[in-house]
């Protein structure tokens, strides 16, 4: 990987073909820029629904990323876990249903990065405000690790850390602009990964916030 094949204008078409991150895994540059204004005003209905919250880790820190959930489940940490939860445990509220346009993206990019038939049934909802970050992990509390995974940046660049099976693994650091998506399976489901933290900005649709809407098959 080079690092002149994540240059470009973050704000023209999207490219003809993705760009291979591994033999499960593809970055698809500006994938969501023709519908980032829908995904703008779901994500904000979905927000007011379900508002961010700063959730707690099993450890007892406060997360410096805010979240909430849409879909027929929403991930939620505590000092019980992670997990996924049909209620928003704030309202007691099942969680928003996950919009169309969310739910065809996602499908449309799984399919464009070689894995067809991706029916997400949840929609974690991340926002960073400059100088948050997401450290390395798996995602691995999902029941069907077979799914593929599927996530949009919106907003603030930010540099995605892409690790190997094993955290000790040496990650490689790509850079993600708004209407981004990076979908991975198959071999490279359990890879490790995080995001560095994000630098200060302002975006035109977003303002000073990274938003990152991930999409799982997890019940």
């Amino acid at each position: 990987m080079t690092p002149d094949l994540f240059d470009g204008d973050p704000l023209g078409a999207p490219p003809s073909g993705p760009l291979v991150l591994g033999p499960g895994a593809a970055l698809l540059r500006g994938f969501a820029l023709p519908v980032a204004q829908a995904l703008r005003d779901e994500v904000l209905a979905i927000a007011r629904a379900a508002p961010w919250r700063r959730m707690e880790t099993p450890g007892g820190r406060q997360m410096s990323v805010a979240t909430t959930s849409c879909g027929e489940l929403g991930w939620v940490s505590d000092r019980r876990g992670y997990r996924y939860v049909a209620r928003d445990p704030v309202s007691g509220m099942p969680w928003p249903v996950m919009p169309a346009v969310l739910r065809a993206l996602a499908r449309e990019a799984a399919a464009a990065a070689g894995h067809p038939g991706f029916d997400p049934d949840s929609c974690l909802v991340n926002r960073y405000a400059p100088g948050t970050r997401l450290s390395l992990h798996q995602d691995r509390d999902e029941r069907d690790l077979q799914a593929p995974i599927v996530s949009v940046s919106l907003g603030l660049g930010a540099v995605f850390l892409w690790g190997g099976l094993a955290r000790t693994d040496r990650a490689e650091r790509v850079p993600l602009q708004h209407g981004d998506v990076v979908a991975w399976g198959g071999p490279d489901r359990l890879r490790f990964h995080g995001v560095l933290p994000v630098r200060e900005g302002t975006h035109p649709q977003w303002g000073d916030a990274r938003v990152n809407l991930t999409f799982r098959r997890a019940g």
